[in-house]
C-alpha cells in the first residue's frame, strides 16, 4: 500500500475540530502518511511565472519560472504518489481557507494531474474530506444552501474532468455552539454531530484500508 496524503489547512492548530476529526481517521490508518500542514507551511499562491511556465519549454524558463515549476513538480509528485487522501478543510466565511485553494491551484495542471481526453491519473482513488463549520447547513437549517466548501470541493476533487477522486465528506457542525451564548441551546446537536464525525472518520479509515488491500 502506498501512502496516505494528508493535507491540513486549518489555522486553529490543535483546537481545530477539522484536525481533531482528522486525527480519528489517522488513528485507524495503518500505513504510511505524508502530512502537509498548509497553515504551518503555506504554499504560495499561483503567480504569472507559475502559469506561464506551464506553456513554456523548460530550457527557456526564467529563474522565476524555474522556481515556480520546481514547487509545482514537488507538490504534483507528492499528490500522484499517494493512494488515498485526507483533506481537513474547515469552512471560513462560507468558503475554503485560501491556503488550500493555493495548494489546489499549484497541483491542477493540464497534462499532469488533469487529462481531459483519458481522465486523470488519480481517478477513483479514495479521499476523505473533513470540513467543520460553526453553524448548521443541513436541510431545514437557516444557513442551508450557503455551504460553498463541500459542493465546490466535491466538484474540484471528485469530478471526472478534474482530479476524479472518490470523495467522502464529513461535516461536523455547530462548532460555535459551545462558544457563543446565543447558540448554547444547540450544544447537544453539536456534540451529536461531532461524535458522528469521529465515528465516521474511524470507519472510513477501516473501509479504505480494506479496499486498498483487496
Amino acid at each position: 500500500m502506498s501512502y496516505l496524503l494528508h493535507i491540513d489547512s486549518s489555522a486553529l492548530g490543535s483546537a481545530s475540530v477539522s484536525r481533531q476529526v482528522g486525527h480519528s481517521f489517522r488513528a485507524g490508518w495503518p500505513g504510511e502518511v505524508v502530512h502537509r500542514d498548509l497553515a504551518a507551511s503555506p504554499v504560495p499562491h499561483l503567480t504569472e511565472a507559475g502559469i506561464s511556465a506551464r506553456v513554456t519549454d523548460r530550457d527557456r524558463h526564467t529563474p522565476e519560472q524555474a522556481a515556480a515549476v520546481a514547487l509545482q513538480d514537488e507538490l504534483i509528485a507528492e499528490f500522484l504518489a499517494a493512494r488515498a487522501y485526507l483533506f481537513t478543510v474547515p469552512m471560513y466565511n462560507w468558503s475554503m481557507p485560501s491556503v488550500f485553494k493555493a495548494w489546489l491551484d499549484q497541483i491542477m495542471v493540464i497534462g499532469r494531474t488533469l487529462d481531459f481526453d483519458n481522465g486523470p491519473a488519480s481517478a477513483g482513488r479514495p479521499a476523505v474530506l473533513i470540513s467543520a463549520r460553526g453553524g448548521g447547513y443541513g436541510p431545514g437549517a437557516a444557513l442551508h444552501g450557503k455551504d460553498f466548501v463541500v459542493p465546490a470541493l466535491q466538484a474540484i476533487l471528485g469530478d471526472s474532468h478534474t482530479l476524479g477522486l472518490d470523495v467522502t465528506a464529513l461535516t461536523p457542525e455547530l462548532t460555535y455552539a459551545p462558544i457563543l451564548p446565543a447558540l448554547a441551546g444547540l450544544i447537544p446537536r453539536h456534540r451529536a454531530s461531532l461524535t458522528d464525525a469521529h465515528q465516521q472518520a474511524r470507519r472510513q479509515a477501516e473501509e479504505i484500508t480494506l479496499r486498498l488491500a483487496g
